[in-house]
């Protein structure tokens, strides 16, 4: 079953873009009076220097062009944002795979896949929390290839964890004591999207993991 949208407006970003744009487009606009002016107001029988006439003429057009500039940059982030946003929905229902390290417990169990691109002569998998700290830790697969560990959320203590977010660290390292390179993966279901932040965010279970982490599983 998928939550409703979590959505709600920030406006500190857009105001912060919509004032220096403001501030830019008064600046010239109070350029093009004072330059009006003083054509309109120079003495006949001694003009504006050309050089100087020729260096007003080069900022009036570089500011221009800023303005231009600013409003395209707008109109390209707007564009993103509402990209993303339209992403980050189309993943709501959906399973995806986060090859982050991150992994749900849900129910008492949270399963990952991990890889070794060769054989090991020790493997650690070591299982964090929210907040960066080791709950539990234990021996893996050391042949090449894909592998997959499944934990019941009990701790180093023996106690029991409880569901949520936690993230899984591979660690292998060959016999002649080298760093053997692994991956790890999870799937797990979105069940709504948060849309107040910056960025949307992907709500799995009762935690939440950025667009960015996850890749839409077809199903």
């Amino acid at each position: 079953m998928t939550t409703a949208v979590t959505s709600t407006t920030s406006t500190a970003s857009t105001s912060s873009t919509s004032s220096d744009r403001t501030t830019l487009a008064t600046n010239f606009q109070t350029f093009l009076t004072l330059l009006t002016t003083q054509l309109q107001n120079q003495d006949p029988t001694s003009p504006m220097d050309s050089n100087e006439f020729t260096q007003q003429l080069v900022m009036y057009s570089q500011v221009e062009q800023q303005i231009s500039t600013n409003d395209k940059l707008d109109s390209l982030i707007s564009l993103s944002s509402n990209q993303s946003t339209s992403l980050a929905m189309s993943y709501l229902g959906h399973d995806v795979t986060m090859s982050d390290g991150t992994g749900e417990l849900a129910d008492g169990t949270a399963t990952w896949t991990y890889s070794l691109d060769n054989s090991a002569a020790s493997t650690t998998l070591t299982i964090k929390d929210s907040s960066g700290n080791v709950v539990y830790s234990t021996t893996g697969d050391t042949s090449s290839g894909t592998h997959t560990y499944t934990w019941d959320g009990t701790d180093t203590s023996g106690g029991t964890q409880s569901d949520g977010l936690y993230t899984l660290t591979v660690t292998s390292t060959s016999s002649s004591g080298t760093s053997v390179t692994t991956s790890v993966a999870s799937t797990a279901t979105v069940t709504g999207v948060d849309l107040s932040g910056s960025s949307p965010q992907l709500i799995i279970g009762n935690s939440e993991v950025p667009l960015s982490s996850a890749t839409l599983v077809t199903n």
